[in-house]
C-alpha cells in the first residue's frame, strides 16, 4: 500500500522559505503513484498553498497525517511523532552536538531516518543537493556588503548598487543586474586603492561554480594561483577587470614531509600528512570565498594567527571581506566564531586583535557567515532540488518499512543514507553511539 506524503513547514527561522517538492513535481508524483499528499500550511513557504492543492495535495497542520515526511532543515525534538519516516538534512553525521538530542528522539520514537547530505551514486557523489545556489547567493551578498562597506569608507564602487540574494526574484535576476554593472566596471572602472580588484574562491565544486557564475557577469580574468603573487606585487592589471583565482586541493596544502609530492587521494585518506600553505596569498587579495567541504582532521585555510601577520606586515590590508560559504564555524577560515542570518549576515573581523565586531559597516575584514544560503534564492534552490529527489519519491512511498533494510525495497542509493531504521542507527552510522553518549 503506497504511504502518504507530507511536506512539513520549514520553522528553523523566518528567512527558511525554501520546500523539499515543488507543487508541479507533487502533481507529477501523484499522478505516478495514485497517493496522497498533504502539505502542512505556512505563511513563509515561497510556494503558496493554493499551488499545492491545485496539485492534488490537502493542507494540514502538524505532521500526523504523513507515513513520510519530508522537510528540509532540521525538526524541532517535542515534533518528532514516533514509527514515522523522516527525510530532511539532520546535521548529525559528523555527530554534531547541538543535534544528537534529536538523532537519540528519533531513535527513541521507532522511526526512521533518512539524510538527503547521504544519498549517493555508486562513486560517492551526492545525488540530492541545493546545486550552486549558496554559491550564488553568497557570491551575491558579498558583493552588496562590501558595496556598502566601501561606501562607508568613501570609497564609491558599482557594487553599492547591488542588492541582496533574497532581494531579486531569481539568479537569472540578479545576473542580468550584476551584467549591467560589469558594463559599468568597463567603462569607467574601479577605484585605484582597491584595484588590482582580486578574488580568491576556495573549491572547485557546485557551490564555487555558483559563485563563479555570478562574478562572471562582471569583467573577469582568471589568475593561477601561484602566480596571484607576483601579479599583485608587480601591480599588472587594469581597473577595468576582476581576477578570479580558483584554488584547487593542491593549491591550498602541501605534504609536511620533505621531498613528498602532492598526491590527492593521500590528502583525502591521510590529511593528517598536509599543512596548508594559503597563508601566501592572503596579501594578494580583495575578496576571498571559501566553498570548501571541511572537517577538522583538515588544516585550516585562513587562521587568526596568519591574519594576524597579515595585520603587521600591512596595517591597512588588502583583504577587505570573506565569504565564507562553506560556514563552519572555527572550522577552514577560524575566524568564523559564529554563523549568521540574512537579517544581519555579516560581522568584522580585527585581524590585529583577533576579535569580532557587529555589522558590516567600520574597520575590519567583513565577513559573511549565513548558514543556509540558499534559502535566500527559494524559488531557484528549491525548484533545483525537487527535480533531483522527485525520481526518488515513489519508491520512498512504496517501500515496505515494516521489514528489515535489505527487504524494503528502497533503492540502493537510499539505503546508503538511512542513518535510522525502525529506531535502531544502521551499521554505517553506528559510530555515532559514541556521540550519542
Amino acid at each position: 500500500m503506497t504511504k502518504t506524503l507530507l511536506i512539513r513547514a520549514e520553522d528553523k527561522n523566518r528567512w527558511e522559505r525554501r520546500a523539499p517538492i515543488v507543487p508541479a513535481d507533487l502533481a507529477d508524483i501523484l499522478a505516478a503513484t495514485g497517493g496522497r499528499a498533504f502539505v502542512e500550511t505556512s505563511d513563509k513557504r515561497f510556494f503558496g498553498m493554493d499551488r499545492y492543492t491545485a496539485a492534488g495535495a490537502s493542507a494540514c497542520t502538524g505532521m500526523a497525517d504523513g507515513d513520510v515526511i519530508f522537510g528540509v532543515k532540521e525538526i524541532p525534538i517535542e515534533k518528532i511523532i514516533d514509527g514515522k519516516t523522516y527525510l530532511f538534512f539532520s546535521h548529525t553525521i559528523k555527530g554534531q552536538s547541538d543535534n544528537m538530542p534529536l538523532l537519540q528522539r528519533i531513535i527513541d520514537s521507532g522511526s526512521t531516518l533518512i539524510d538527503y547530505e547521504k544519498i549517493t551514486d555508486e562513486q560517492g557523489r551526492r545525488l540530492i543537493y541545493f546545486g550552486p545556489y549558496a554559491g550564488d547567493a553568497g557570491a551575491i551578498d558579498i558583493l552588496s556588503l562590501m558595496g556598502e562597506h566601501w561606501a562607508d569608507k568613501g570609497i564609491d564602487t558599482p557594487f553599492a548598487a547591488v542588492r541582496r540574494a533574497h532581494q531579486y526574484e531569481s539568479v537569472e535576476a540578479a545576473r542580468t543586474h550584476l551584467a549591467d554593472i560589469g558594463r559599468t566596471i568597463r567603462r569607467e572602472g574601479l577605484p585605484a586603492q582597491l584595484c588590482p580588484f582580486t578574488v580568491g574562491i576556495l573549491g572547485y565544486g557546485n557551490v564555487s561554480k555558483g559563485a563563479q557564475q555570478i562574478f562572471d557577469c562582471l569583467p573577469t580574468e582568471r589568475i593561477a594561483a601561484d602566480d596571484v603573487n607576483a601579479f599583485v606585487a608587480d601591480s599588472r592589471g587594469d581597473r577595468h577587470t576582476v581576477y578570479l583565482t580558483v584554488f584547487r586541493e593542491q593549491d591550498l596544502v602541501r605534504p609536511r614531509a620533505a621531498g613528498t609530492t602532492f598526491d590527492l587521494q593521500s590528502y583525502y585518506d591521510h590529511p593528517e600528512r598536509y599543512e596548508s600553505r594559503f597563508e601566501q596569498f592572503l596579501p594578494s587579495f580583495t575578496l576571498l570565498v571559501n566553498a570548501v567541504y571541511w572537517e577538522k582532521r583538515y588544516p585550516r585555510f585562513v587562521t587568526w594567527q596568519a591574519l594576524k601577520r597579515l595585520a603587521e606586515a600591512t596595517p591597512v590590508p588588502k583583504l577587505g571581506g570573506i565569504a565564507d560559504i562553506t560556514c563552519d564555524t572555527f572550522g577552514s577560515i577560524e575566524c568564523n566564531v559564529k554563523s549568521t542570518d540574512s537579517d544581519m549576515p555579516a560581522y568584522r573581523v580585527n585581524p590585529a586583535a583577533a576579535t569580532t565586531s557587529d555589522s558590516h559597516l567600520g574597520d575590519g575584514i567583513v565577513l559573511l557567515a549565513v548558514d543556509n544560503l540558499p534559502c535566500e534564492l527559494p524559488n531557484d534552490s528549491s525548484t533545483f532540488f525537487s527535480n533531483q529527489l522527485k525520481p526518488f519519491v515513489p519508491a520512498l512511498l512504496a517501500a515496505d518499512y515494516g521489514g528489515t533494510l535489505d527487504a524494503s525495497g528502497l533503492p540502493p542509493e537510499i539505503k546508503k543514507a538511512v542513518i535510522v531504521y525502525n529506531g535502531r542507527l544502521t551499521e554505517d552510522f553506528e559510530y555515532l553511539n559514541n556521540h550519542l553518549k
